[in-house]
């Protein structure tokens, strides 16, 4: 049984204290993930440090007409948000797309974001896992590892991020805003999530110190041409094998701009600018979509059970592409 302590932090500043004086604790707000992690015995906090009635539950329209989403902002909330709806439909879809209506009635902004993978092997506490204790290998390498990453893998760790609402934010630029001990910053969401390299244990870029405070939205959210795809073992509560967040900028049947994050894939949400470029200008045809398809899965490996994510991502990432096209904006 793990023992820890409990406390309530009531504004932003003393809850980065508490975290700086004790860089065990853990923060908790909906506790959807941790408190799972917690019951399995992977997460083990020297003490729960309750965010809840900090003042981070809004969203607001700020300056140059971006969003701000409160990092206590509840997953329910955001995706049936009117503002939300309508400038950000792609955000909406993929968080409906996500675990269950309970949980997305508990589920917050940052908690999401915070989220640890769903690798069986990283829960399974008697099992070797880098992520849960570095150095001690990675069981899913050799083990059963048919919904592991394929893209930006390492030999310490091949567990993929399962976040849908991540995907939506990569693809449409978001930024994130922490605080902590040295002051605020913001994390472009691209460096945010980390890829596992030597150290797949650390999950983010964030400091020991630091929490997050909001996540700002960019004033374009491709409201027109958006799909959010998510391929799974059935049709609810379950974790993506590929998803797909595809935004594009028409002019009539030509391409001005494309956004394409791949999600069930890799260890965090998945672009590659240089595949993207590949329909500017371009006609919105299944070949140019094939194309750029195959540039994003290049270099993906399999490791057996999960070969058949290749091509499964390449056919994702067409039909996706083909929906925002057409305007269909299905998920």
């Amino acid at each position: 049984m793990n023992i820890f302590t409990y406390t309530r932090a009531d504004d932003v500043a003393s809850a980065v204290r508490e975290k700086a004086a004790d860089p065990a604790a853990k923060f908790i707000a909906g506790g959807t993930n941790l408190i799972d992690l917690m019951k399995e015995d992977v997460e083990r906090p020297s003490r729960l440090i309750d965010i809840t009635h900090t003042a981070l539950k809004g969203i607001s329209t700020i300056e140059k007409g971006r969003l701000r989403l409160g990092a206590l902002a509840k997953n329910t909330d955001v995706a049936y948000n009117r503002e939300i709806e309508v400038r950000y439909p792609l955000l909406a879809k993929a968080i409906l797309a996500g675990a269950s209506p309970q949980l997305r009635n508990m589920a917050t902004v940052g908690g999401n974001l915070m989220q640890r993978t769903r690798c069986c092997y990283f829960y399974d506490t008697a099992t070797a896992c880098n992520k849960r204790e570095p150095e001690t290998g990675c069981s899913a390498v050799a083990g059963f590892n048919r919904a592991h990453a394929i893209l930006g893998t390492s030999g310490h760790c091949i567990a993929t991020h399962p976040s849908d609402m991540c995907v939506a934010l990569a693809a449409l630029e978001a930024v994130v805003h922490v605080t902590g001990s040295g002051g605020e910053r913001a994390i472009p969401f691209a460096e945010f999530h980390r890829l596992p390299g030597d150290a797949p244990h650390i999950d983010t870029n964030l400091r020991v110190d630091e929490i997050i405070t909001a996540v700002d939205l960019p004033a374009k959210g491709f409201a027109e041409h958006y799909a959010y795809l998510k391929v799974r073992d059935r049709a609810s509560y379950a974790f993506a094998l590929v998803s797909v967040a595809a935004a594009l900028e028409m002019d009539g049947e030509k391409i001005t701009e494309a956004r394409l994050s791949l999600g069930g894939v890799a260890h965090k949400p998945w672009r590659d600018h240089q595949a993207e470029t590949l329909l500017l200008g371009k006609q919105a045809t299944a070949d140019n979509f094939q194309r750029v398809a195959d540039a994003l899965l290049h270099g993906a490996k399999g490791f057996g059970h999960n070969n058949f994510k290749i091509e499964l991502a390449k056919r994702a990432v067409v039909r996706a592409l083909s929906q925002a096209a057409s305007g269909e904006g299905q998920s």
